[in-house]
């Protein structure tokens, strides 16, 4: 086999690219790959360098089609991308408008942060950093790290985790109990009160002491070594938390929870506390986008089948009931908190987090929804 790399002259709607851009497609663009006949050394082409992408030889032997080539150049303009600058100049977009919504003044400690904090960070699979605002400001996590309890879970007991949850959006609020009569006592999804109580209900049932096992779990994934629970979130939300304490005995006389009600709640009011700055949350999640599902911190803990039906999940179910308009607006899985809150992947790409604490009517950060559909917009990549 020839072990040169092979050109060809984009005029002629051909591409080529090196091992590194190749190992980042993703599955839909590869089989969009199709390589061209060996054109010689690259020494011997008059085409420059830099206009154009490299793939190794060993996959040569027929032509790229044109879907191919607009994918490829995509790619290429992708790894060319100043995140930095567009992230600056999304979020002064955004700044300068009117700062529209409510904190969750519900949870009384979260009532009193500040308003106007705002900040984005970005961490690419190759661990390039960007940010810009309180990107180092931390603050409670919520519903984000419920993705963090389905992961474990998920890679504990496999398939046999859909016996008890299902993967539906519910179209209702996150704290809706109007379901669960219906559905004799199975939540729509894991991201919804009811389901997240019963993914705690589960861990308490696998792990040995949950509450110090989660937290080393989420330790050693994301490799914040401080990364703590925050005890007066936790006894905050204890103290107002009627409805998920009505979802939680509800949901008991299914037979869908079977540990005490009481330490189901108090292991889900912890992992709702968890505190990361965006900096921190752009890292912990990369796990879900990189090809491999790992970072730099942690091995594999999840097959790809089940990376990729959390990031499934994510897309469909992540924003209660305003996922689809999500999807449509900004095209990315992801995961908000009333914390004021969002995670988002783009797969082989970059981990994205988003604060601002005022929430929309749905209960999503009114500004963090409004950067990340600008942000996809102007970079113009999404998964669709």
């Amino acid at each position: 086999m020839n072990k040169h790399l092979i050109l060809c002259d984009k005029n002629r709607s051909v591409v080529v690219m090196d091992r590194f851009f190749y190992d980042r497609l993703l599955p839909l663009e590869r089989n969009l790959v199709k390589p061209t006949p060996d054109l010689g050394p690259l020494e011997s082409s008059k085409t420059s360098r830099q206009s154009c992408i490299f793939v190794p030889v060993g996959v040569a032997g027929e032509h790229w089609n044109k879907k191919a080539l607009s994918t490829i150049l995509k790619l290429q303009a992708t790894e060319k991308m100043n995140y930095q600058t567009i992230i600056e100049s999304v979020y002064q977009k955004v700044k300068a408008t009117e700062n529209v919504g409510e904190l969750a003044s519900y949870i009384p400690e979260l009532a009193k942060v500040n308003p106007d904090s705002f900040a984005v960070h970005i961490t690419s699979v190759d661990h390039q950093n960007y940010g810009v605002g309180d990107y180092d400001l931390k603050f409670s996590l919520q519903s984000i790290s419920k993705v963090l309890t389905l992961s474990l879970a998920y890679s504990i007991l496999g398939e046999n985790l859909w016996e008890r949850l299902g993967v539906e959006p519910s179209g209702t609020a996150f704290n809706s109990l109007s379901q669960l009569e219906l559905d004799k006592g199975i939540p729509r999804n894991p991201f919804v009160n009811a389901g997240a109580l019963v993914v705690c209900d589960i861990l308490i049932t696998q792990l040995q002491q949950p509450k110090v096992d989660f937290l080393s779990f989420c330790r050693h994934i994301t490799g914040i070594k401080t990364l703590d629970y925050s005890a007066r979130i936790v006894e905050s939300e204890r103290m107002v938390g009627y409805r998920n304490i009505a979802l939680c005995h509800f949901i008991k006389s299914f037979g869908n929870i079977i540990n005490d009600p009481d330490e189901v709640l108090d292991f889900y009011f912890n992992i709702c506390s968890l505190e990361m700055s965006c900096s921190e949350m752009s890292k912990a999640f990369l796990f879900l986008a990189t090809e491999n599902f790992s970072t730099s911190f942690t091995e594999r803990f999840l097959t790809s089948s089940q990376a990729k039906r959390i990031n499934a999940i994510m897309q469909t179910c992540g924003f209660y009931d305003e996922s689809g308009e999500f999807a449509f607006r900004v095209g990315l899985p992801g995961k908000s908190g009333v914390g004021g809150g969002i995670m988002a992947i783009h797969p082989n790409k970059y981990c994205i987090a988003v604060l601002s604490p005022k929430l929309n009517p749905k209960g999503n950060s009114y500004r963090g929804m409004k950067f990340l559909e600008l942000f996809t917009t102007e970079t113009q990549l999404s998964i669709f």
